[in-house]
Formats: C-alpha cells, structure tokens, sequence
C-alpha cells in the first residue's frame, strides 16, 4: 500500500517549472498557426481544428496511470464538443520520452489500441505545453469562439470511474460555450503526472 502511495504521489500535480509561461483565463490563444504532427500523418494547427465555437487543447500522454484512467471519456468529450461545434486536440508534450513511451511510433499505436476519434499530435520541444503552461497529463485549456481562455483544470472530479462523476467540469464547459453562455467553473486543480517538457 505505502508502495502504490509513493507511486500515486510521484505522478500527481507539480509546480510549472520556471520558465514555462501560463496563459490566464480571459487570456488569448498563441501559436495557433504552429503545424504539428498527427498520428494521422497530417500537420495540424489549432487554427485548423478549431470549430466555430472555440476549441479544446488536452495535453495527455500514452503511460500516465491518469490518463490511462481518463481517457475512455475521451471520445465521449469528443462527441460532446462536435455537438457544441468545439474543436478538440490532444497533444502530447513529453519531449524528454520521446525517444522511447512517447515516442511518434508509440503515439501511433497507442491511439489506434484506444480507438482515438480526434487529432491526437506531437507537441515538439514542448512549446504549446511551456507557452500555455500545460502541468499535468492530462489538463484540459478551453477556449471559446474568440480563442480567450475560459477553463482550464481537470476533466472531472472522479479519475477512477466515469459512472460515480458528480462534477463535469469540462463538458459544462463545452455547453456553456456552445450556448454562449459564462462558464460557471472556470478553473479547477490539474491532477496528474507532470510533463515531461523540454525546458532550455
């Protein structure tokens, strides 16, 4: 039990690591023309997946128990955001794996074992995870039709089972968005492992 706590401990939320900028609610969308490699094969930018009411950036990883956890709800998130005309895109900012659990290759095959239904693409150098100031694996950044920053922070309120959420703080988001109207929680805790960025 201590073991599994010690492992729990190691993966969940870190402090930014200096240098890396945060982008604040309210604040607007940078380097949204930077092309990006899809496990498609594609180049994307968060220009091209934006949708007419805006657009969601999750940052996530192919290992982290969290996400491993999470990311059944993924396609679902995927699903909602289509409905409320959102784009989505998960990124995977872990430049220090990339040459081995992160790798371009591992990606590819993580999102086909997963049934992935989004663009799911390489962050390179980190620099969309620095420039937003992306924590954990996974942290959602939502952002409405005129690219500012409305929520950032977890999925929801229970990693361990989709079935015993009572907070869905992301997809309350997405609908407020869609129907134009405030977003009631603005920002909650990320809960996750830290990426694993590039920092000089």
């Amino acid at each position: 039990m201590k073991n599994l706590l010690a492992i729990v401990m190691m993966f969940m939320f870190v402090p930014l690591m200096s240098g890396a900028r945060t982008i604040g609610l309210g604040g607007k969308a940078t380097l949204t023309d930077v092309k990006m490699l899809d496990v498609t094969g594609v180049r994307v930018s968060l220009d091209d997946v934006a949708g007419d009411n805006g657009l969601l950036v999750l940052f996530s990883s192919n290992t982290c128990p969290f996400v491993l956890q999470w990311e059944g709800r993924y396609s679902d998130i995927k699903d909602f955001a289509d409905k409320n005309k959102v784009g989505m895109i998960v990124l995977n900012s872990n430049h220090q794996s990339r040459n081995s659990v992160d790798s371009y290759a591992e990606m590819k095959k993580h999102a086909e074992e997963k049934g992935y239904n989004f663009y799911y693409a390489v962050d390179e150098d980190s620099r969309i995870a620095n420039e937003y100031g992306g924590q954990t694996t996974p942290h959602a950044f939502l952002f409405d039709k005129n690219m500012q920053l409305v929520y950032k922070g977890a999925i929801d309120d229970n990693y361990k089972s989709a079935d015993e959420v009572k907070q869905s703080w992301l997809k309350d988001a997405i609908a407020s968005v869609g129907s134009g109207s405030g977003v009631k929680v603005a920002e909650t805790r990320p809960l996750g492992c830290s990426i694993k960025r590039k920092t000089d």
